[in-house]
């Protein structure tokens, strides 16, 4: 249980969800669902295209408004043509925190052979930790768990380091 008040947002990537072609947001659900249990409240929730400007852009947004401790995307981790999220978060952190998705891939490679093939990336910008999912329900679950595991302590030392002035 998180007892700081850490705050998150969810940034889901995908074209048909940001173009309205499907119903509900199921991966990002998941990370809500599990964020609000783990006692992280949350700031801001968004669809964004499979386009690494417009992610790289609501990544700093969110990052440098000193309102979000973490967020957590969804989708695009692949290695699909328009799979961009890991391209998009490394431009714009200051550090990456590559044990984290080292340990979730290592963790989840034992429920599926599929782990191997995520890009996520974790790091932080300007005192905010970024971490990205797959896009399934599943693997939004599998990742998030190993993730928690380390979220509070890893949110607890970037608190308050700000590198970027706010907007």
């Amino acid at each position: 249980m998180n007892d700081t008040n850490f705050r998150f947002a969810v940034l889901t990537v995908s074209d048909s969800g940001s173009a309205g072609e499907r119903a509900e947001d199921t991966s990002g659900d998941a990370v809500v669902e599990m964020m609000d249990a783990a006692g992280f409240q949350q700031a801001h929730r968004s669809i964004v295209p499979d386009e690494r400007s417009d992610i790289s852009a609501r990544l700093v947004e969110w990052c440098d408004s000193a309102e979000v401790d973490v967020v957590v995307t969804t989708g695009g981790t692949g290695l699909g043509p328009r799979d961009v999220t890991p391209e998009a978060t490394r431009s714009v952190i200051d550090i990456e925190a590559p044990g984290i998705a080292e340990a979730m891939r290592m963790e989840t490679l034992k429920n599926t052979p599929f782990a191997m093939l995520s890009r996520g990336v974790v790091g932080v910008r300007n005192g905010c930790l970024i971490v990205n999912l797959p896009g399934s329900p599943t693997g939004v679950r599998e990742t998030l768990e190993v993730a928690l595991a380390s979220m509070p302590h890893a949110l607890a030392m970037i608190r308050d380091w700000r590198v970027h002035a706010n907007p």
